[in-house]
């Protein structure tokens, strides 16, 4: 039986703060989500996400890093658009708006709703920085604060896909993103995944 929803932690758990949503999925080996839920950290591999957007989820979760503009630490959920042809599809990167347009190009059917719960980061190394293990504080405090989150998410959209966000008990916000957290990007960045 397919799941009706995939939870999917993107990330590399080598550029410090980039690994929170492997750290949520790890984290929800503890606390699991209810059936119906297939949870799996993808970490910076795009086209096998890609694949499981098209594996007939009504929804699906990424939860990622993102630089947002906020306080480190700060959660964000985001209602990602559809892919409109403007971004090209990347089978070697783990950029959201890129997985998804693979998975539009790679697919026939529509692609499920997709949500992103971001984690403001502090630390986020760019480029070829060396490696930095582990999450700052204020990001590994947001790792229960997600899992939190996604026990009241995750039974709301299983009852209806398309129901609205529910209040997380923490900042959430939706639609693009602050412009502050929008610095020039340079190919390669640890940010471009």
């Amino acid at each position: 039986m397919r799941a009706r929803l995939l939870v999917a932690g993107v990330g590399n758990i080598f550029l410090g703060d980039d690994a929170f949503g492997p750290e949520v999925i790890r984290a929800l080996d503890h606390r699991p989500l209810p059936s119906g839920v297939r949870v799996h950290d993808y970490g910076i591999r795009g086209l096998d996400l890609a694949y499981a957007l098209l594996d007939g989820c009504a929804t699906a979760v990424l939860v990622d890093a993102a630089r947002r503009g906020h306080r480190p630490g700060t959660l964000t959920l985001i209602e990602a658009e559809p892919p409109d042809g403007t971004v090209p599809p990347e089978a070697h990167g783990m950029d959201p708006a890129r997985v998804l347009a693979l998975a539009a190009h790679l697919g026939d059917e529509p692609l499920p709703r997709v949500l992103v719960m971001a984690c403001e980061p502090h630390v986020l190394p760019r480029g070829d920085e060396d490696i930095v293990p582990g999450l700052s504080a204020p990001v590994r405090a947001a790792v229960d604060h997600a899992v939190d989150a996604l026990h009241t998410l995750v039974p709301v959209l299983l009852a209806d896909p398309r129901a609205p966000a529910p209040p997380l008990g923490r900042p959430v916000e939706s639609g693009p993103p602050h412009a502050a957290a929008l610095p020039a990007r340079t190919a390669g960045t640890a940010e471009d995944r």
